[in-house]
């Protein structure tokens, strides 16, 4: 069998197009632009990468950019005055702060002060909490991403025995979340899991986010099995890679993921999405 290619790119761009059109109707019909803060601080180089791209991307579509740069040495204060104020503003539908922060940032405190109803990005309490009780608002912005491929494959998640490999808050646990609304079986494995490669050698479906170059062997993966690799790592000689290893994986299962190509580029669609649902058609339930 030689897998299916879930090209992250292609329905990127066909969901980014659909967004812009969405966008240009609102205008038309005298509604703002959705407007898109993205607060980094300090000058990671990985940071000011996503932070451009971002920008190219609102740019495009139509949003107003309100992207803010602070020094390093920001304080934790002044990072929650910006915050309030971007919450204030009414031309700002959506806020997110670019992880990592300087160690003086406590990033739990951050995300938790922007408004709920502004957290595009989907990391705030409420917002996983809402997703957990099968009440989604704004979901993150990669699992949501996910299952946007996954819609493409026309198989049914229903039933289906998924393994999620990472257990972290931005990837692993919304991602399960996410498959148990769809009624999927989600086991969840992370560091301290025994017999890693029995366990995924059993899923239908196997979604990986651990930042491991090649961790998930290829021979590990079930005759037509769906492989969704979120992890992109840079070796030595410069190549990129993701967490599953591809050439192998590809050979045995239906659909899979390519590293670079494949979830990257759904992150900031659905952030893009995200946004528009705010300015547009989100009936917020927190005031």
């Amino acid at each position: 069998m030689s897998a299916k290619i879930l090209d992250g790119k292609a329905i990127a761009a066909e969901l980014r197009d659909s967004i812009q059109q969405e966008v240009e109707k609102q205008v038309a019909l005298g509604k703002k632009p959705p407007g898109l803060a993205v607060i980094m601080v300090g000058e990671d180089p990985a940071s000011q990468v996503y932070v451009r791209n971002k920008k190219i991307a609102c740019q495009k579509a139509g949003f107003k950019d309100v992207s803010v740069v602070l020094p390093a040495e920001t304080s934790q204060e002044e990072v929650l005055a910006l915050i309030d104020k971007l919450n204030a503003d009414d031309e700002v539908h959506g806020i997110i702060v670019q992880l990592p922060v300087p160690d003086h940032i406590d990033p739990e405190e951050i995300i938790e002060r922007i408004h709920p109803c502004k957290d595009v990005d989907g990391f705030h309490p409420y917002n996983v909490g809402r997703l957990a009780t099968r009440m989604p608002q704004l979901a993150p912005c990669t699992p949501h991403g996910v299952m946007t491929m996954l819609a493409k494959t026309g198989i049914p998640l229903r039933g289906l025995n998924a393994v999620v490999v990472g257990a972290s808050n931005i990837v692993g646990v919304p991602m399960m979340l996410e498959l148990l609304n769809e009624r999927a079986t989600v086991t969840v494995c992370h560091s301290a899991t025994k017999d890693l490669a029995q366990k995924v050698s059993e899923a239908d479906l196997v979604v990986v986010g651990v930042g491991i170059p090649n961790m998930v062997k290829g021979e590990w993966i079930k005759e037509g099995a769906i492989v969704i690799d979120v992890g992109i790592n840079r070796m030595d000689d410069g190549t990129l890679c993701g967490d599953v290893e591809y050439d192998t994986a590809a050979q045995r299962a239906s659909w899979i993921t390519p590293v670079p190509g494949g979830v990257g580029p759904m992150t900031i669609a659905t952030l893009l999405e995200n946004t528009m649902q705010v300015a547009y058609h989100l009936d917020c339930k927190v005031k």
